[in-house]
């Protein structure tokens, strides 16, 4: 597969691949019995330290994986390796959660012969059980770093999660190739405020560390940052970035006249991934997207944009097909942003229903069957000024009850 996305023949090729896709990297999964059957345990390898930074959840009980990637990265600001188990959180551990977390961090580091701080942690799952660390142990020490096993890392990260997230895509700078690579595991707790939700992107470009770390901020807050399942946000949530550059290019700076077709490259890796988890939320049968347009400022259009696609009503609306559009002006009307009512236009798909604030007629049918549709989108503009958001969220159905009422068992 490659298909060329933008508007210039080449710009960014979509490639078959993933989170080690880009020169240098390895990861893999397997089966080291935190889980009943399925790959619990992941990890990714950069050949040489790569420059590294990483955001976490702002929910107050951060789980001890976070705490220890933070001290990895704050030594040097680098990586070579991450380890991740799936299964349990290893959240609301207290004193020996983190010390399992820094346990497990220096066993990766002897499994690898680095020193522990190019070593990060994460891990998903039920909250408040210790690891099984034997298991663990075990686990690791039965690591081949070899190829041929790059698909189980992104089976090993997940959860509740229906199928992989992975995508890897390719552009050109100084004549050289750059790859971009991504994993993400995320499919119920999701509210992101940087879900459970991991996040972990690959390139073997030479970028300016400061570029870098701006572009991870940046990249969050328009995509993991704008997706909602159900409106919970993890203890555990991260994303990780990192650059090995391998690729031999000229550093990506400001001054470098390829860093857009780099922005460029990286905003698709992180809206993809932001997209395929709202896709995957638990139950959903329907992706749902919020075009929001017209607001004074970004953060007004995103606080709109998350309004909508938290709310339940509107989310189970358009599970049932139903066009209430009252349900998504309620929404607009409580985000806490300040508008004026008569200057409110929302479509569903191509179909205005509301116009300058007031009913527009339309033929149910027709709306019936575009909320039918896999993918529902909503347009709402706002008023005349230029600022836009989008945002990401699924519908909510019978089986997400039935998932989460039966989580632990």
């Amino acid at each position: 597969m490659m298909n060329v996305i933008g508007e210039k023949q080449g710009e960014i090729k979509l490639v078959n691949g993933g989170v080690s896709t880009p020169t240098g990297y390895l990861s893999g999964g397997l089966h080291c019995g935190i889980r009943r059957e399925k790959p619990d345990l992941g990890w990714l390898i950069s050949e040489v330290p790569a420059d590294a930074f990483a955001v976490y959840t702002k929910n107050i009980f951060q789980a001890a994986p976070l705490k220890v990637t933070q001290a990895s990265l704050s030594v040097a600001q680098k990586l070579q390796g991450i380890i991740v188990n799936s299964g349990n959180a290893n959240a609301c551990t207290g004193e020996q959660g983190l010390t399992d977390a820094y346990q497990m961090r220096e066993l990766m580091a002897d499994r690898l012969q680095i020193d522990q701080h190019y070593v990060a942690v994460a891990s998903t799952g039920v909250i408040g059980e210790f690891l099984p660390m034997g298991k663990i142990n075990k686990g690791i020490q039965a690591i081949e770093f070899k190829q041929g096993s790059v698909p189980l890392f992104e089976t090993a990260i997940l959860t509740t999660d229906t199928k992989e997230k992975k995508i890897a895509v390719q552009i050109e700078v100084d004549g050289k190739t750059v790859t971009i690579g991504g994993a993400a595991k995320g499919s119920g707790m999701i509210n992101p405020n940087m879900a459970t939700m991991l996040g972990f992107i690959t390139t073997d470009a030479v970028v300016d560390p400061n570029v870098l770390e701006q572009e991870l901020k940046t990249q969050t807050d328009q995509s993991f940052n704008m997706i909602t399942v159900d409106g919970d946000t993890s203890t555990n949530d991260m994303v990780i970035v990192m650059a090995n550059g391998l690729a031999g290019n000229e550093m990506l700076d400001h001054a470098h006249p390829d860093l857009p077709v780099f922005v460029k490259a990286l905003s698709h890796v992180f809206q993809f991934l932001a997209k395929e988890i709202a896709r995957d939320g638990e139950g959903a049968t329907k992706l749902i997207e919020v075009n929001v347009e017209g607001t004074e400022t970004e953060e007004a259009a995103r606080q709109i944009a998350k309004a909508v696609i938290s709310s339940n009503l509107v989310k189970t609306a358009i599970h049932g097909a139903d066009a209430n559009w009252g349900r998504i002006i309620t929404a607009i009307g409580y985000s806490g942003v300040q508008f004026e009512p008569n200057e409110v236009t929302v479509k569903i798909g191509d179909k205005t229903v509301v116009e300058n604030g007031l009913p527009k007629p339309f033929d149910e049918a027709e709306l019936k069957s575009i909320l039918e549709q896999d993918e529902v989108k909503l347009y709402i503009n706002m008023g005349s000024s230029h600022y836009s958001a989008l945002g990401w969220g699924c519908d909510l159905s019978y089986e997400y009850i039935r998932i989460n009422a039966l989580y632990r068992t």
